[in-house]
């Protein structure tokens, strides 16, 4: 088959960079709306409420979609990606932002990218080049500054940095996991799924959800609707998208913008402003990707192949 020019390349492209720019904005509005509802929920119980609205969303979907059950060979991807993404990282985030701010939040969980490059290296066949390891060692000095920034307003501030950091670990976890099961399956399908299991995996936080319900106000559920609405179901749906037609290192480097996001949102809905050392950490994370992802590094990248099916990723690229 002959290569397509770059002009159709590029073209080819367009659907997938549109679908993880949506991503990328409503995954930063998700560190505010967490933020904001908080102060009502539980970790727990706002995880599984987020999923559950999530879940019951995409669950119409499919239904008027006429969504077929996924193929034996993506459940593993699925299972793993529910447990670790939907199930874990939300809640070991939701916890996370009760003892930090959302900008400070999403700076450290944006050493995500390098984990993921690195576990795609080992699990995918992703190359690994020497200016990966240099922006790993960056990236990890500035998730430390951030700790030590954070440090000066108590024990649980600490806590907070590294329940973002563990948080950070279950996506990269739960995006290499995704990728294989995006061979066999569409992203709708390995959303929805994934969303159900995260959901199961957060059913002994249901007595939670039920108490702090019928006592929060009418805002803060109305941010975990959200939440379960906007920043899951359509958010990792479109995620899931780009990601069936690319490798999981490039999609990880779209989310180098998040932090900056977040920021700029938590200063206008939430007043808060992280300190400059914070801010120093966090530029020292956002160069660590970069370093990761210079053209030196890109060198030995493959070209993202094109898909053979719409919703599938070429058995190449699994």
């Amino acid at each position: 088959m002959s290569t397509p020019p770059p002009a159709s390349a590029r073209r080819a492209e367009l659907p997938a960079a549109a679908a993880a720019a949506v991503t990328v904005v409503l995954w930063a509005s998700a560190f505010v709306s967490i933020r904001s509802a908080g102060d009502a929920y539980s970790p727990g119980a706002l995880a599984l409420g987020r999923l559950l609205a999530g879940a019951l969303t995409l669950g119409v979907i499919c239904l008027v979609r006429r969504e077929a059950w996924p193929p034996r060979s993506a459940w593993r991807g699925i299972a793993l990606s529910g447990v670790l993404w939907f199930g874990f990282y939300m809640v070991a985030l939701n916890w996370g932002e009760q003892q930090v701010d959302a900008g400070t939040a999403a700076l450290v969980v944006n050493t995500g990218p390098i984990l993921i490059a690195l576990l795609g290296s080992r699990l995918l066949g992703d190359p690994m080049p020497p200016q990966l390891l240099a922006g790993m060692a960056v990236s990890f000095a500035g998730a430390v500054t951030v700790g030590l920034s954070m440090s000066g307003e108590g024990g649980s501030s600490v806590l907070g940095v590294v329940l973002c950091l563990l948080a950070a670990v279950a996506y990269a976890g739960g995006v290499v996991a995704q990728k294989p099961a995006l061979g066999s399956a569409g992203p709708l399908q390995v959303t929805t799924f994934g969303c159900l299991v995260g959901a199961v995996v957060c059913l002994p936080f249901a007595g939670q959800l039920v108490q702090e319900a019928a006592r929060a106000p009418a805002s803060a559920t109305l941010n975990m609707v959200y939440l379960g609405v906007f920043p899951t179901a359509l958010a990792f749906t479109t995620w899931a998208y780009a990601l069936s037609r690319t490798t999981a290192s490039r999609m990880g480097a779209t989310t180098y913008a998040a932090p900056a996001l977040v920021v700029l949102m938590s200063w206008l809905f939430l007043g808060e402003v992280p300190g400059l050392l914070t801010l120093l950490g966090g530029a020292l994370c956002l160069a660590g990707v970069a370093v990761s992802r210079s053209r030196a590094a890109r060198a030995g990248t493959p070209a993202a192949v094109v898909e053979s099916r719409p919703g599938r990723a070429p058995d190449s690229a699994r």
